[in-house]
């Protein structure tokens, strides 16, 4: 269930914002809770960071979203914001406060639905992911956002993480299988890259963390499409 917080003034768009919610759950299947609040005092009241998505009016009589967002961000760092305003420019300040992005009045259904879309995808990104793994006298528990590379060494596989290396029994392809849903992708034959680890790409290597791996030419084309879909879907 993903919480949604909906903060606007206009109970006539409280209402068309609701019933858009529901279109799309209808649509897709994600299942939503919404809380509305008629301005973003009402929301700063006793504020708790229990939501997933804060959909936020920019224009408001007591207190406009931008100032809202921007107190919301000292006791929510993770909220994904998306604001809701008549004019475009009034967004632009939302990269200080992290905002995803934003969608104007009149707001369409499609337009909303495609925020409710790449916000779900972010919080799927952000959902912690672990792999359970065969290594010397026992099993490891491994969360996979904290992986640099894998290498393939026959029927072991080499990881490189925050937490140090290790060995694994198993087969590249067998974890890449695992790690299909994950940001992960070959720069060759022999690596499996996390692309939130990659810090660049240059003259054939690419930079992962600490390392400095090559990208083959064969694998170059698919690799940098991947990586480019990633950074894409991360939003603003």
């Amino acid at each position: 269930m993903i919480r949604i917080a909906l903060v606007e003034d206009e109970a006539e768009v409280r209402a068309q914002l609701q019933g858009y919610v529901q279109r799309h759950t209808r649509q897709y299947g994600t299942e939503f809770a919404v809380t509305e609040f008629a301005d973003g005092m009402e929301l700063l009241d006793d504020y708790r960071p229990v939501y997933d998505i804060l959909f936020l009016d920019v224009e408001m009589k007591h207190l406009d979203g931008m100032e809202t967002a921007r107190r919301v961000r000292e006791l929510d760092k993770d909220v994904i914001i998306v604001f809701i305003t008549n004019m475009a420019q009034y967004a632009i300040g939302g990269y200080a406060v992290g905002a995803l992005d934003y969608v104007l009045k009149p707001v369409p259904y499609f337009a909303f639905s495609q925020q409710l879309r790449k916000a779900e995808e972010q919080l799927r990104r952000r959902a912690r992911h672990y792999l359970a793994l065969p290594v010397e006298g026992g099993m490891r528990r491994l969360d996979s956002s904290l992986i640099y590379y894998l290498e393939s060494e026959g029927h072991r596989v080499h990881f490189y993480t925050e937490e140090g290396d290790f060995v694994a029994a198993g087969t590249l392809k067998a974890f890449e299988e695992k790690l299909a849903e994950r940001p992960f992708a070959r720069c060759n034959s022999g690596y499996l890259v996390n692309l939130a680890q990659v810090k660049g790409v240059q003259q054939g290597m690419v930079q992962v963390g600490p390392y400095e791996l090559q990208v083959s030419r064969p694998r170059r084309k698919a690799f940098l499409a991947a990586l480019a879909d990633h950074i894409g879907g991360e939003g603003a």
